[in-house]
C-alpha cells in the first residue's frame, strides 16, 4: 500500500513549467522524475490516475500513460491493480536517471573540495591510532580536546561558552535531527525560512513538526513583520534560522533583525535553533556579526546553535556540534543514543588539530569562494543579461532571479546537457521559488564558466518553449 497519495491539483502545482520539450508525455516523465530526486515526491508515493492527471493538464490520456509507462521503465514507480502507480526510493546519488554525458559537471552540493592540509591531518592521527583504540569509541558527548576547541572559538567570537555546552556530533545534519527531535512533537508548529536548507526542513517534518514559512529574499534580508505574526499567532515550539550567509540566497541578518527575532522568540516561548555552518564564509571582508546566541535575552535555553566542519574543512569530514546550555545538552546526551552511540575518534582528533588551522583554512575558503563567485557572476552577467544575479558578499552559493517561473524545466533542460543542479522548489517549503536557482559557487572557477554557458544554452531551450508552447486537447475529455 502507499504511504501517501497525491491528487492531480497538487501535482500540476509541483510541476512548474514543465513542457519544454517534446515528446510531451517524455517531458513530462522527466518532470515527475525531478520532483523525486529532489524529494518532493517522497517514495511511496501514490500519483495521480492517468484519466485525472490527463484532464487536469489538458493532455490525452494516452500521453500520461506514456510518460507513466517512461518512469515505470526507469524504475522511478511501479503500477499494480489497486494501488495504482507508486514513487519508489531512489538509489544513493541517483541522477534522475536522465542521461547526462560523461565529464558532467555536479553543482547538487554546495560544498568546496576538501582544504589542502586537510591529509597532512589526517597523516598525523594516524600516528596515534594506539592512543585511539585505546578508548572505548562509543561517547555521546565528544571528546573534550574538540569540545573545548570549539567552546574557545565561540568565545572569541563574542560568545562566552565552555566546554560543558558543547555535543560534537556526526555532521550539522545529524545535529539538526537530534535537535528537531528534542524540540517538537508529533503535531507542534515549527518557523522556519523560505526559501531554507531543504534537509532541515525534512529534519523538522519528520519529527512532526507543521513547517510555518517566514520570507527571506536577496536584497531585502527577513520578513520581520510575518515572523511576528507567526510568533505571535502559531506559537511554534522551535524556530530554525541561519542568520550568517544564508543558505541559499546569501543574505545575513543585521543586529537589529537579530535582536527582534530573539525577543520575539522569547516572548512566544519559541527556541531558535541557529545553524552557524556557513557562519564563517566570508569573501569581502572578515566575517563581522557575533553568534545569534549572544544578542539573545539572557536565557540559556532560548537558543541553540549549530556548526560544522562541513563547509570549512571538507564534507567528508562528518563532525558538526551543538551549543547549548549545559541543561539542554545533558538531554540531548540521554536522547541520542538511540540514533547513534557517538562521532568517530578519527575524524574528532583530526577536528581538533584543524580548529587550530582555522585562521588559514578560512583565509583559503575566502580565495576559494571569491574566484568561483566572480567567474560565474560575471559569465552569467554576460550570456543572460536578463537575469538577475545578486552580490554575494559570503557564504555558497548564488540564489539568482530567473524573471520567470521555469526554475524546474530549467534545471531538466540543464541535466541533459551534463549539467546537475537543484531547482528553486526543493528549497521552498511550499513549493514556490519557481523563478530562482541556487548555483553554488564552490566549484573550480573553469567548471563554473563551462557551467554558465551550459546554462545559457539551456535558457534559450527553456525560454522558446515557453513561447511556443502548443495548447494539447485532453482527449479523454471529448467522449
Amino acid at each position: 500500500m502507499p504511504d501517501s497519495r497525491l491528487t492531480a491539483r497538487a501535482l500540476d502545482a509541483m510541476l512548474g513549467g514543465w513542457r519544454v520539450r517534446e515528446p510531451a508525455y517524455e517531458a513530462l516523465a522527466d518532470a515527475i522524475r525531478l520532483l523525486c530526486l529532489d524529494n518532493r515526491i517522497a517514495p511511496g508515493t501514490a500519483l495521480p490516475a492517468e484519466r485525472a492527471l490527463a484532464q487536469r493538464l489538458a493532455l490525452s490520456r494516452t500521453t500520461v500513460a506514456s510518460a507513466y509507462r517512461s518512469l515505470r521503465a526507469s524504475g522511478h514507480i511501479e503500477s499494480a491493480r489497486g494501488s495504482g502507480s507508486v514513487t519508489l526510493p531512489l538509489g544513493h546519488r541517483d541522477l534522475g536517471r536522465i542521461s547526462a554525458p560523461g565529464g558532467a559537471i555536479d553543482l547538487q552540493q554546495a560544498s568546496p573540495a576538501a582544504w589542502p592540509g586537510l591529509a597532512a591531518l589526517f597523516a598525523e592521527v594516524a600516528e596515534t591510532a594506539p592512543s585511539l583504540v585505546a578508548r572505548s569509541g562509543y561517547d555521546v558527548v565528544g571528546r573534550p580536546g574538540l569540545r573545548e576547541a570549539i567552546a574557545a572559538r565561540y568565545t572569541a567570537r563574542g560568545l562566552p561558552t565552555e566546554p560543558d555546552q558543547i555535543m560534537v556530533t556526526t555532521g550539522a545534519q545529524s545535529a539538526i535531527a537530534l535537535v528537531a527531535s528534542q524540540l517538537v512533537s508529533r503535531g507542534d508548529r515549527a518557523l522556519i525560512e523560505t526559501p531554507t536548507y531543504p534537509h532541515a526542513a525534512d529534519a523538522f517534518s519528520r519529527a512532526g513538526a507543521r513547517l510555518v514559512g517566514v520570507p527571506v529574499a536577496v536584497g531585502a534580508g527577513w520578513d520581520l513583520e510575518r515572523a511576528a505574526q507567526v510568533l505571535n499567532r502559531a506559537a511554534p515550539s522551535a524556530g530554525y534560522l541561519m542568520p550568517d550567509f544564508h543558505n541559499p540566497t546569501g543574505e545575513s541578518m543585521d543586529g537589529e533583525t537579530r535582536i527582534r527575532l530573539a525577543e520575539l522568540a522569547r516572548a512566544a516561548g519559541t527556541v531558535i535553533v541557529a545553524d552557524e555552518t556557513t557562519a564563517e564564509l566570508a569573501i569581502d571582508g572578515a566575517p563581522g556579526s557575533v553568534p545569534f546566541a549572544a544578542v539573545a535575552p539572557e536565557d540559556d535555553d532560548a537558543v541553540i546553535t549549530l556548526g560544522s566542519l562541513g563547509k570549512t574543512v571538507w564534507g567528508g569530514l562528518r563532525i558538526g556540534w551543538i551549543r547549548a546550555s549545559v541543561d539542554m545538552i545533558r538531554r540531548l546526551a540521554a536522547l541520542r543514543p538511540a540514533g547513534d552511540l557517538g562521532t568517530p575518534e578519527f575524524e574528532q582528533s583530526v577536528a581538533e588539530r584543524a580548529m587550530a588551522h582555522m585562521p588559514e583554512i578560512l583565509a583559503q575558503r575566502s580565495r576559494v569562494l571569491a574566484a568561483g563567485r566572480d567567474a560565474l557572476t560575471a559569465r552569467i552577467r554576460d550570456l543572460i543579461p536578463e537575469w538577475s544575479v545578486p552580490v554575494a558578499p559570503g557564504g555558497v552559493a548564488l540564489w539568482i532571479g530567473l524573471g520567470s517561473p521555469r526554475s524546474s524545466a530549467l534545471v531538466l533542460a540543464a541535466r541533459r546537457r551534463g549539467l546537475l543542479l537543484s531547482a528553486g522548489p526543493r528549497f521552498a517549503i511550499d513549493g514556490g521559488s519557481e523563478r530562482h536557482l541556487r548555483v553554488p559557487i564552490t566549484a573550480p572557477a573553469a567548471d563554473l564558466v563551462r557551467a554558465a554557458e551550459i546554462l545559457a544554452d539551456a535558457w534559450a531551450e527553456v525560454a522558446a518553449a515557453g513561447a511556443a508552447r502548443p495548447a494539447e486537447q485532453p482527449v479523454d475529455a471529448v467522449v
